[in-house]
């Protein structure tokens, strides 16, 4: 799966039009960047707090427990990317204002043609945010080799965009027909890509639902010298009559093995950020949020407190 010269020079030109052209009218100061840490920021993805304002984001967030947010800009959430221009910056201080972190945000831009995605890059990258997640690109009935092309070159024209506003993108794994289900998907279009301008948010929930729970730690293994950031969710594999089922569930009730994650990441001193996304439906989502994030703190303690 190839890219020509002439489609990088087209990414590089497109990346260099928005940041000329993109802009917003609130103009804030960008945040301070944040102080190093040796163990990772634990954040939440900000969807699950859509009953609240944004401007409250923060302050509920801190009280929760939370380190940072990761802030949805997509349709449906708090500041939707057609109101990125007026509002994103604002929903960010929310967050940094009160002491936390926002060290990563998750677009549904698939393309770099996508004018509102770039103006969320823009102002992403002015904020001075590390990490942008990109959307999700879907196989569909054609030619499966056909669209991994496509998807390569919509994946490296992207990751330009967000080289310009000194930004990594990061490449989700999730599940069913998802490009990147399978992160071998990924791997082969990456491979002699720098490094430190894109690589993988890797959520070991959804690599246990696409290949179970021996094929999530091989994933891991994949993922880990590109790994930007952590999405973290979980799934039980259980018996259904003569076969099997998986379902999203609380952390620590499915199927991944947390100890083997947790260490892998103390061994590789990965101190970026980790979302708590809840993919299953509680009954009381804020006493499970609470419970998650108490079994993440659990784990983190436990493999850092060790990490030679």
């Amino acid at each position: 799966m190839g890219i020509s010269r002439r489609e990088l020079i087209g990414a590089a030109a497109l990346a260099a039009t928005a940041a000329a052209q993109d802009s917003g009218p609130h103009v804030p100061r960008p945040r301070a960047e944040p102080k190093p840490r040796t163990t990772p920021t634990v954040c939440l993805y900000s969807l699950h707090l859509l009953k609240i304002e944004y401007e409250a984001l923060g302050q509920t967030l801190k009280e929760i427990g939370f380190d940072g947010c990761n802030l949805a800009v997509v349709p449906g959430a708090h500041v939707p990317p057609e109101k990125a221009d007026s509002d994103l910056m604002r929903e960010i201080e929310a967050v940094s204002g009160v002491g936390l972190d926002v060290p990563i945000i998750t677009t549904s831009a698939t393309s770099a043609n996508d004018m509102l995605g770039r103006q969320v890059f823009a102002i992403a990258g002015f904020m001075k945010i590390p990490l942008i997640r990109s959307g999700t690109w879907r196989y569909g009935a054609g030619d499966a080799e056909a669209r991994l092309n496509e998807v390569q070159r919509d994946v490296l024209m992207l990751a330009s965009v967000a080289r310009a506003y000194n930004m990594a993108l990061c490449l989700p794994n999730l599940t069913g027909d998802a490009v990147g289900a399978a992160v071998w998907d990924y791997a082969s279009m990456l491979r002699g890509i720098d490094r430190n301008w894109i690589g993988y948010d890797f959520d070991p929930g959804c690599a246990t639902q696409s290949g179970g729970p021996a094929g999530a730690l091989n994933d891991l293994r994949v993922v880990l010298p590109r790994l930007k950031a952590v999405t973290v969710s979980d799934a039980a594999w259980t018996r259904d009559g003569a076969g099997w089922k998986v379902t999203p569930c609380p952390m620590g009730e499915g199927s991944v093995d947390w100890g083997r994650f947790f260490e892998a990441l103390a061994r590789a001193h990965f101190t970026g950020p980790i979302t708590l996304q809840m993919r299953y439906n509680p009954a009381n989502e804020l006493s499970a949020m609470r419970k998650d994030l108490e079994f993440i703190r659990k784990q983190i303690a436990a493999a850092y407190g060790s990490a030679g």
